[in-house]
């Protein structure tokens, strides 16, 4: 397996192996890899002639210091993941002066209004960090494809919007959510939670296909309601968002329209520990 922590060695070995019919598949992560991020790696195997994998904490899109400090850290067991799926997998690992060159600030970008819903209400430049670093990688890494879990559907639409704006040549893949057995959706995150908390917190994949049911016959405030209602009388989790939105333009859904597409997103604490999970609706 051939690891890189620099971007200079990493574009001099890819543009070594570039071929004219090949292809680069990619996947962005922060580490603490899980069976989805393996997951997402498996299908670029498969549709591509190299894969490489970026691993990189990155600063910029963390709005509460702390979280980053928190954030889990363990490269020596994610290249071990990674060596059991495949040994050809190129893993890129930098620093973050081999990304930020001594300016660790990000770009500002104007995502057409949906960099302001949902996670960008509570998370202040987020996803001006979140373009900021993934634009760095696509022009490091010079990928066909690109590939992002659907847990984080708000990032992905971010980032299939960034790209459209920069006209940067990479398909964006959007894969579905990997769940552990009770349905919580996995996270880099659930390691920090206790076994109790991670048995309970399959409420907020049960309260999500509750939502799904009840979409077909309630209005959007009466499932939000019902939602509110629900995590009040959870001692364990602390509401931060529920909301029903529609998918193009993630704005709030007032009133239905049966020729739009909607999900249904929240975001939970637990023991200040913040998850979030999605689900398609229609």
């Amino acid at each position: 397996m051939q690891i890189f922590t620099g971007k200079a060695a990493l574009i001099a070995h890819l543009s070594s192996i570039k071929t004219t019919n090949s292809t680069i598949g990619f996947v962005p992560t922060m580490g603490a890899l899980h069976q989805g991020h393996l997951s997402l790696m498996q299908q670029s195997l498969q549709e591509n002639s190299k894969t490489v994998i970026s691993i990189f904490v990155n600063p910029t899109q963390f709005n509460n210091p702390e979280d980053l400090l928190k954030y889990p850290r363990t490269l020596d067991k994610d290249i071990e993941k990674i060596s059991s799926l495949s040994t050809e997998i190129i893993v890129y690992a930098p620093t973050v002066h081999d990304i930020y060159e001594g300016k660790i600030l990000s770009q500002d970008f104007d995502f057409d209004g949906l960099e302001h819903q949902m996670e960008g209400k509570f998370r202040p430049g987020h996803f001006n960090g979140v373009g900021t670093i993934v634009k760095r990688l696509f022009e490091i890494v010079t990928p066909t494809k690109a590939y992002f879990g659907e847990k984080d559907f708000q990032q992905l639409q971010i980032v299939k919007k960034m790209v459209a704006k920069t006209k940067l040549p990479v398909q964006v893949v959007g894969c579905e959510i990997y769940r552990e057995k009770n349905g919580l959706a996995m996270s880099s995150r659930n390691e920090r939670l206790t076994e109790d908390e991670r048995n309970k917190a399959a409420l907020i994949y049960e309260t999500l296909l509750t939502t799904k049911d009840q979409f077909t016959k309630n209005s959007a405030k009466e499932i939000s309601d019902w939602v509110q209602k629900t995590f009040e009388k959870n001692d364990t989790f602390e509401l931060e968002y529920f909301q029903i939105a529609e998918v193009a333009t993630l704005l709030p859904c007032i009133r239905k329209n049966k020729n739009k597409k909607y999900r249904a997103f929240i975001a939970v604490f637990v023991n200040n520990i913040r998850l979030i999970d999605t689900i398609s609706l229609n």
